[in-house]
């Protein structure tokens, strides 16, 4: 029997498929409509005090009626002491509103950090907590801890659940060239960071990213943001057989690019169930998202790149030894994420993944995977090594960054 039939995760795709039908008939009878009653979270009990606030005697705009160039707008009529105010008021607010000044939001993150710290310290010795709740409370303590380290640069941060979180490498308002990480399942607030395998998780692969980018282009201004700033799939279920959170974090990312500081160049490097999230958004889009990268991708939810409808380069990898090519390439009731990526027929620039080593392993430093990145994430498209040793991934670009369009 060959390994295409003994694979493990190909067992769990097959069984998840097979429960196509059943998933269809629950969804068509108001299963799929079952809702929770929720309490507020922390993020939502600081937009709803934003909501009643003011300042200066004035009301402040409605974050989700207000676009983000028009939020801007509204924070360069205030001070800078305003700004500060409304930072320390509604912290989770600010630090997570698409139109608010960058360096605010960083201020805003920290302050907000600061008080989830708090919550699972006391959490931590709270006697109504099982022992293993109290352990989880130590963990997101040690976490946050981490993540207010000096010099750390959190554009987004949500405590509620498993987490939400984004984080900034190089000067975001003075970036020539911005690159995004995208990640895929198993990713929140504790495998945010690693320290066993720190390239497989977000800020691992963005840091290595941007040293990689530096090292190609020192005189090139870039900035890398490890973007895990959606609700992604938990393991190998239901959740990541289906576009369910893909297409909820999809609208997160076009609204984080469409806010995004002045008009550079923007490239999206997408990773496994990340790259379902980047086919979905490619449509809606701005222009000035130059590229989409994606390794060890499942599907981008369509049969062929031109059916994405962006202008951006459609780029795909895949290490020989990655075992997501043994998931069936397909879509069924709403299972699987249709076409290959790295198939001739869907029609991606295919880069050299050699040295990738699996399915996680693409943003190892010193792998040709990493240094097509860091070659797209300048604009340096002649100089990317195309998969087969090939010249085919390069045709018809330029060599040097396209400019940035509205």
């Amino acid at each position: 029997m060959t390994s295409f039939d003994t694979s493990p995760q190909l067992n769990v795709w097959r069984a998840l498929l097979a429960l196509a039908v059943v998933f269809v008939m629950l969804a068509t009878t108001g299963w799929t409509a079952l809702r929770s009653q929720r309490s507020s979270t922390p993020l939502q009990a600081s937009l709803s005090a934003w909501d009643d606030g003011s300042i200066a005697g004035h009301r402040l705009p409605d974050p989700d009626g207000t676009t983000p160039h028009r939020l801007a707008r509204f924070f360069t009529t205030l001070t800078d002491r305003q700004r500060a105010t409304l930072a320390r008021r509604y912290p989770l607010a600010v630090g997570n509103m698409n139109g608010a000044p960058v360096e605010l939001r960083y201020r805003a993150n920290r302050i907000a950090l600061g008080d989830a710290r708090k919550v699972e310290l006391k959490r931590m010795h709270d006697t109504r907590l099982t022992a293993d709740g109290q352990r989880e409370a130590g963990k997101r303590m040690h976490r946050y801890e981490s993540l207010l380290t000096e010099g750390r640069h959190i554009l987004a941060f949500d405590p509620d659940g498993s987490g939400r979180i984004a984080e900034v490498f190089g000067d975001l308002n003075k970036a020539e060239r911005v690159s995004v990480v995208v990640p895929g399942v198993d990713t929140d607030l504790l495998t945010f960071q690693r320290t066993q395998r720190r390239y497989s998780a977000p800020v691992g692969m963005a840091q290595a990213l941007y040293r990689a980018e530096r090292e190609a282009s020192p005189s090139t201004r870039t900035a890398v943001i490890a973007w895990a700033d959606y609700t992604a799939p938990s393991g190998l279920g239901l959740d990541s057989a289906t576009a369910m959170r893909a297409a909820e974090g999809a609208i997160r990312l076009n609204s984080l690019v469409r806010a995004l500081p002045g008009s550079s160049p923007v490239s999206l490097f997408c990773h496994s169930y990340g790259s379902v999230l980047c086919g979905l958004a490619a449509p809606v889009l701005p222009g000035r998202v130059a590229d989409i990268a994606v390794a060890g991708s499942p599907g981008m939810r369509t049969a062929k790149a031109s059916h994405l409808h962006t202008s951006a380069n459609v780029w795909a990898m895949r290490d020989t030894d990655d075992w997501i090519q043994d998931v069936p390439h397909l879509e069924l009731g709403g299972l699987g994420h249709g076409a290959d990526p790295v198939s001739a027929a869907f029609g991606a620039r295919l880069l050299s993944a050699r040295g990738a080593d699996g399915h996680s392993g693409y943003f190892v430093p010193g792998t040709e995977s990493l240094a097509n990145f860091a070659e797209i994430g300048i604009g340096a498209y002649r100089s990317v090594h195309c998969a087969g040793d090939t010249e085919a991934c390069r045709e018809g670009l330029p060599g040097t960054a396209a400019v940035g369009r509205a």
